[in-house]
């Protein structure tokens, strides 16, 4: 692989989730073909700060309520640092957001894809996300933008429940989030319980929620170049998640699906974006559509799983193509699985409980591709564990507590 090994790449993050598998990976894709790997993170012993192919690491705390302007004089200073400019690899929604809404001051020291400067923005937004798709004709949960809770007691009393909660806007979710994440709504006081806490202006959107038994989860990962040309496709299906059915990627296997990929290509090409893009879809089998359900601009965690014959992944496409290289072409390794250790596990307990299955994933792996252990880089996998214990537990015991708390409020 011809890559250019005098052009950095640096994984930028804004803020503390230090037990993050995709930094990690986007590290190890690059780091071994030589390209030298920088990394902001929260302190010297992350995951990332370990990894045997960093060349150096940027200890930047931040949360996300930053002042812009703050963000990027910090990621200023970080290029000059570095000395060269760098390939930057966004691995959060805000950190997409600040690269393109002010793209003219980081040009200088750093590389990335062209993109409209509202469009990240737009993108990471539920809200403008649904918008896009209604305005292109692209299937998606029906969906409520409430904006008072008393718009929220008067739906409550006419919607189908379950239904899902999310934040509505990047960078909110971090100053004042109403959930913690994709949450499952039994029934209306429960609804309006939560409701109570989120203000006169609910962050919030709530959405359709596609029943799991009539429902399959596929995932796109690709990579686009300045035209909107996808130089790196992959499709998958995703097996399991945790929290149960609403959150990370803990086990999930490449999948050939030529109909989803010619729709996210096709949506991508309307809407103008270059990039990497992940892309969470499900397939409603009462009606028979794929529907979108998240839009990510930036790298994402799972992306380890997908790569193809010539060994190109998202990350890879794109160091390749912004440094006027080639990007190969190659059929993706169909069957091929990603599996998250520290949450694999738990997931698998809760699915096996509830039964669910996913009919579209192989019955035999081709080949496994581990979040955090490589025989070659071992320390993230350690440090990862020493992290993960004591607060894993904990966070384990307070999922356990909330969820009986929200089951006594629907009795």
């Amino acid at each position: 692989m011809a890559v250019d090994r005098s052009v950095p790449g640096l994984i930028l993050k804004i803020g503390d989730y230090p037990l993050h598998h995709g930094g990690v990976g986007a590290i190890r894709s690059l780091g071994r073909l030589g390209v030298p790997m920088y990394a902001v993170t929260e302190d010297r012993w992350t995951p990332a700060a370990v990894s045997r192919y960093l060349r150096s690491g940027f200890v930047w705390p931040t949360t996300g309520t930053e002042r812009p302007e703050e963000l990027v004089a910090g990621l200023l200073r970080i290029g000059r640092r570095i000395g060269r400019p760098a390939v930057l690899i966004p691995t959060d929604e805000e950190a997409a957001v600040l690269i393109a809404e002010h793209a003219a001051e980081l040009a200088g020291s750093f590389l990335f894809p062209p993109v409209e400067r509202g469009l990240p923005r737009r993108l990471a937004s539920k809200q403008g996300l649904h918008e896009l798709c209604v305005e292109h004709g692209v299937p998606s949960p029906a969906t409520l933008f409430p904006a008072s809770y008393e718009e929220i007691e008067k739906y409550a009393s006419v919607a189908v429940f379950p239904l899902v909660a999310k934040n509505r806007e990047a960078f909110e979710r971090r100053r004042h989030p109403a959930v913690q994440g994709t949450t499952r709504i039994g029934g209306p006081r429960e609804l309006l319980g939560l409701a109570r806490d989120w203000g006169p202006s609910p962050g919030v959107i709530l959405q359709e929620y596609l029943p799991r038994e009539e429902a399959e989860d596929w995932i796109v990962h690709a990579y686009f170049d300045a035209e909107s040309t996808p130089l790196a496709m992959f499709t998958g299906v995703k097996v399991r998640s945790w929290p149960p059915h609403a959150g990370m990627t803990a086990n999930a296997y490449i999948v050939d699906n030529p109909e989803l990929a010619a729709m996210a290509a096709q949506f991508i090409k309307q809407i103008g974006f270059s990039g990497i893009v992940d892309l969470d879809w499900r397939f409603d089998r009462r009606d028979g559509r794929y529907k979108l359900l998240d839009f990510n601009p930036r790298m994402g965690a799972q992306f380890r799983m997908f790569e193809n014959e010539a060994g190109i992944d998202v990350v890879r496409a794109q160091h390749l193509d912004l440094t006027g290289r080639a990007v190969p072409e190659g059929e993706q390794l169909t069957g091929r699985r990603f599996v998250v250790e520290n949450i694999d596990l738990p997931a698998f307990a809760a699915y096996r409980r509830s039964g669910y299955t996913t009919p579209h994933a192989p019955a035999r792996a081709s080949g496994t591709e581990l979040a955090w252990a490589a025989r070659d880089d071992m320390k993230p996998f350690f440090t990862m564990l020493a992290r993960f214990v004591r607060p894993g537990m904990r966070h384990l015991w307070q999922l356990w507590r909330s969820r009986r708390r929200s089951a006594a409020v629907s009795e």
